[in-house]
């Protein structure tokens, strides 16, 4: 079957603020599993808790809502119960870099062959816009109602520097460049960071439209040099968009005899007893 974007709609639409850049989001998504011809039998979409989270219902194939943080983790054990599915993990960014951050660190050293797309609009916006940790200095929230003192966390500079081989950043503005970021992470064997700079109208006032439009600038093409990765990371002029970086290295299930032969799922499950015997000498020793 050949997939058209609107294949993977359901009958829920997205529960997203009229103008919010989450829109845009699901239609770069839709569009880059139709170009790649990704078939919603083999997709697995887990969810977190936030704005993004409540697209749960809004895009074909499996689904998993996750708990607050932990779409990660759940994404992990998909892909290694069944390495044939493509495995998407989907959440905010105080999702991601609040409650979930050592999850994103330790998925970026095991190269899991996962995608993770941040939603990062600078704050907890479903619970009406509480700083987060990507929030800027200066931030006013309810949480923070003389602005935020906290320098903001760099997540493509986490990930670079703990390993994730492919790291991306994009803007909800430019949806022709955002679904090529997509495209190149469903080709990319390994972790896949995609954080995404979002407009929040609602509750984000300072990251608005204006402040995109000076500071976006879109890179030409994926780089290979780490260091040149996070000079464009850490880059304070600007905000560069595209494939920061992308790098081929052995993915999480390579190293284990017993993952790279054929999936677990298609593993007997019944007991190996000389296992089971090894295991039983183990305990009397």
């Amino acid at each position: 079957m050949n997939y058209k974007p609107d294949n993977f709609n359901t009958l829920v639409p997205p529960t997203l603020c009229p103008s919010c850049g989450g829109w845009t989001i699901w239609s770069a998504l839709k569009q880059a599993l139709a170009e790649q011809g990704i078939q919603t039998k083999d997709l697995v979409l887990v969810y977190g808790i936030g704005c993004f989270g409540n697209m749960t219902n809004s895009i074909k194939g499996y689904v998993f809502h996750s708990l607050h943080g932990r779409s990660l983790p759940i994404a992990t054990g998909i892909k290694l119960a069944n390495s044939k599915l493509k495995v998407i993990a989907i959440a905010g960014d105080g999702d991601v870099y609040g409650e979930g951050l050592n999850h994103l660190i330790n998925s970026s050293r095991a190269n899991i062959d996962i995608i993770q797309i941040v939603a990062n609009n600078h704050s907890y916006s479903l619970t009406t816009g509480q700083a987060s940790p990507t929030s800027s200095l200066g931030y006013k929230s309810r949480t923070t109602p003389l602005g935020e003192v906290k320098e903001p966390l760099n997540p493509l500079a986490l990930s670079l520097e703990s390993g994730a081989t492919l790291v991306a950043q994009g803007y909800t503005g430019n949806l022709k460049e955002l679904t090529q970021i997509f495209k190149e992470a469903l080709n990319h064997k390994g972790f896949s960071l995609i954080d995404i700079q979002q407009v929040c109208i609602t509750f984000n006032h300072t990251e608005n439209a204006a402040y995109y439009a000076e500071k976006v600038k879109p890179l030409v093409k994926a780089n290979t040099d780490i260091e040149l990765a996070l000079k464009y990371a850490r880059d304070k002029k600007n905000i560069n968009t595209g494939v920061l970086y992308e790098l081929n290295r052995p993915i999480y299930d390579s190293h284990f005899n017993h993952l790279g032969t054929k999936t677990l799922v298609k593993q007997a499950t019944s007991p190996n007893p000389q296992l089971i015997n090894s295991f039983i000498k183990e305990l009397s020793i």
